[in-house]
């Protein structure tokens, strides 16, 4: 597969010192992507073909509602069920005929058939390709620029996920010499910063203890989202940090 560098975008958000920059770069797609979907893309055939195709999955089906184009979304949506009836009309039930004879998993087919009917997302999977494209820089900007790679070592790191995507991606670009030096330096930030989390999340709960009350709060107010958003990726209250 070629990829394309893009680097500007992966630099900023170095330069902002986020908990997980790759959270940063995500969520900018994503905002991205919901946006488009619901601007000029809704009427352009080839996006329109792709989303009938595809779907559109729960949680973002949640975020073009929340953007209140209620007519852009209506449009993506019906042109998407108008296919799926297609595809239900063709489904075929059991063969009732065969009766005792009928194998017990005489509904696997009509299962996996609608299972695979709401399993795809066209946003997630335009996002899924954009993150590719970031992961792919980031490895190459850490293998050949001095500055992003100082950057990095005096940064928080990155999530949990995002750590394993990231060493997925060494591991496909880097010699095993790099994989070690990325992966010793990864482990070694992700281990301070989850440590400081722990720290900061302990005093938040000790907070409650009526003897610590007059105490100050330190960095702990905000520790537990820190701490979700370090374990599983960005996912509470975009300003945590």
């Amino acid at each position: 597969m070629q990829y394309h560098l893009d680097t500007i975008p992966v630099w900023e958000v170095m330069e902002k010192e986020t908990a997980c920059p790759l959270c940063e770069l995500y969520q900018k797609c994503e905002l991205d992507e919901i946006d488009r979907s619901l601007g000029g893309s809704v009427m352009e055939p080839e996006a329109r073909i792709r989303v009938n195709e595809r779907g559109i999955c729960q949680k973002h089906h949640k975020q073009l509602f929340l953007q209140k184009n209620r007519l852009g979304h209506a449009l993506l949506t019906d042109s998407h069920t108008k296919e799926l009836l297609k595809k239900i009309d063709a489904l075929k039930l059991p063969d009732e005929r065969r009766g005792l004879f009928a194998p017990k998993d005489g509904l696997s087919t009509l299962i996996e058939s609608l299972e695979r009917m709401n399993a795809s997302c066209v946003i997630c999977e335009n996002i899924h390709t954009h993150m590719e494209r970031y992961l792919y820089t980031f490895i190459h900007l850490w293998k050949t620029d001095q500055a992003f790679r100082e950057r990095w070592e005096a940064s928080q790191g990155v999530c949990l996920p995002h750590a394993a995507e990231l060493l997925g991606c060494a591991q496909k670009h880097l010699n095993a010499a790099n994989q070690r030096a990325f992966a010793k330096t990864l482990l070694s930030l992700i281990k301070s910063s989850l440590a400081q989390d722990e720290k900061d999340l302990e005093w938040f709960t000790l907070k409650f203890d009526y003897r610590n009350q007059d105490k100050p709060w330190g960095n702990s107010r905000n520790a537990l989202e820190r701490t979700v958003n370090r374990l599983r990726g960005r996912c509470i209250d975009r300003d945590s940090e």
